[in-house]
């Protein structure tokens, strides 16, 4: 925080005051002062003569503001301005903030102010032990980082069941200014402020450089105009599992350096944040063209480890194989004769050679089979043939020549020869 000239400390106290103090102060002041006593102990302060601070409607303007505790947000104890200098002012802790600011015009002398350190009355020693005082600040600098309310458990800042209260300060790369963007928020008493919620400061943790305040279900990105911001956590006992993930990335003014990125959101990053795996814009824009690279090859993804056991086991897959031809060029090489099999011709032919089909229509069938019956009763017509030209040899014997015109017609009928030739042979098979 800012300070402001002459500003004494001693073991048992010590005093400051308003610049050029009894003089005029100058115009657009704004010094800040912590007063830190030790453990178990508290802090008075006192006001000298002369006092003047330009007296205004609930000291709106020039005022001295003084809060109970070591940040902007603490409780206020009061404001105070006009003529007449202030009471005695007593803490209730070991801390005590407290903040001088002028404006424009319309100065006077200021003040002077003496601090000391007495017992804390509420303070019971319990066995000679004496409990450790929380002290729950983290502070956090760099191009980027990460905020995150879990390392208030990991190191121990609060006990089980107790309330948290700690503040994140944050220190910008030179020149530059901060953006936030919550990875992870949820306050277990969604909508309830004075049980838990996240607060975001611009420049110190004075109430009026308060930037935003989350206690909904919801909470948006933060662009602060200066290098430090301050985030202040609090949560009561009873809202122990609130929790919060916030990036934090320095960035500045466009127009954009050479090793800066512009992001396209009025916002330069530094170059080594540009494809990195996170979202240091406001929009995504430092990480999309990263999709247009090549992966990395096989050789760049082999890791030493790799690289040694495959190296290894190379090399013995190669002594191996060289043992191995050097054993079969020293044997002497060996005939062997293969017999061959007389080939079947016949049976390959039956293989490969298409089978053979005979052709025939039904009229064909139909037709053998009447000449096959007409050709059975000419052989039977045949065999009763003799035995009947025998009776007649022996009729006409006896019997004269009655007959003879009948055995004349029967005799030509006899000698006939039938033209019949069985011309209906089986046909031959088709190939």
């Amino acid at each position: 925080p800012t300070q402001c000239d002459n500003w004494v400390r001693t073991s048992n106290g010590g005093h400051f005051a308003s610049p050029n103090y009894p003089n005029m102060y100058p115009p657009n002041q704004e010094c800040i002062y912590i007063l830190e006593a030790a453990p178990r102990q508290r802090i008075e302060l006192t006001f000298d003569e002369p006092y003047y601070i330009e007296p205004s409607f609930e000291c709106r303007f020039d005022h001295l503001e003084v809060r109970d505790g070591p940040f902007g947000f603490s409780p206020l104890i009061n404001r105070y301005c006009g003529l007449k200098s202030p009471p005695l002012i007593r803490s209730t802790g070991r801390f005590m903030w407290i903040k001088f600011t002028s404006d424009e015009e319309l100065e006077g002398k200021g003040f002077q102010a003496k601090y000391s350190f007495i017992p804390d009355p509420d303070f019971t020693y319990l066995g000679g032990i004496l409990n450790p005082i929380p002290d729950c600040q983290f502070e956090l600098s760099g191009a980027d980082g990460v905020v995150r309310s879990s390392q208030v458990e990991q190191e121990g800042k609060t006990k089980p069941g107790q309330a948290v209260d700690c503040i994140w300060t944050i220190k910008a790369t030179p020149n530059a200014k901060i953006y936030l963007r919550f990875l992870d928020y949820q306050m277990e008493h969604s909508n309830e402020c004075k049980r838990n919620f996240v607060a975001v400061y611009d420049g110190s943790s004075s109430i009026e450089n308060l930037k935003a305040k989350f206690c909904s279900t919801v909470a948006n990105d933060v662009m602060l105009q200066t290098g430090t911001g301050v985030v202040r956590m609090w949560a009561d006992e009873g809202s122990r599992l609130s929790r919060f993930r916030m990036l934090f990335t320095s960035y500045v003014d466009p127009p954009c350096s050479g090793n800066t990125y512009f992001c396209h959101s009025n916002m330069c990053i530094n170059n080594s944040l540009v494809c990195n795996g996170i979202q240091n814009c406001a929009y995504p824009w430092d990480e999309n063209h990263c999709r247009e690279k090549k992966k990395n090859g096989l050789f760049e993804q082999i890791t030493k480890t790799h690289g040694t056991i495959i190296g290894i086991t190379s090399g013995i897959v190669l002594v191996l194989l060289i043992i191995s031809i050097l054993v079969q060029v020293k044997q002497p090489r060996k005939k062997v004769m293969a017999c061959k099999t007389a080939f079947n011709k016949t049976g390959f032919q039956e293989v490969f050679d298409p089978p053979h089909y005979e052709l025939f229509s039904l009229r064909d069938k139909e037709i053998s089979a009447d000449l096959a019956d007409l050709s059975e009763e000419l052989e039977n017509y045949q065999k009763m043939r003799r035995p009947s030209t025998a009776s007649r040899c022996i009729h006409d014997h006896h019997c004269g020549s009655q007959t003879s015109n009948i055995k004349q017609s029967r005799t030509n009928l006899s000698s006939m020869e039938l033209p019949f030739r069985n011309d209906f042979a089986q046909p031959q098979p088709m190939k």
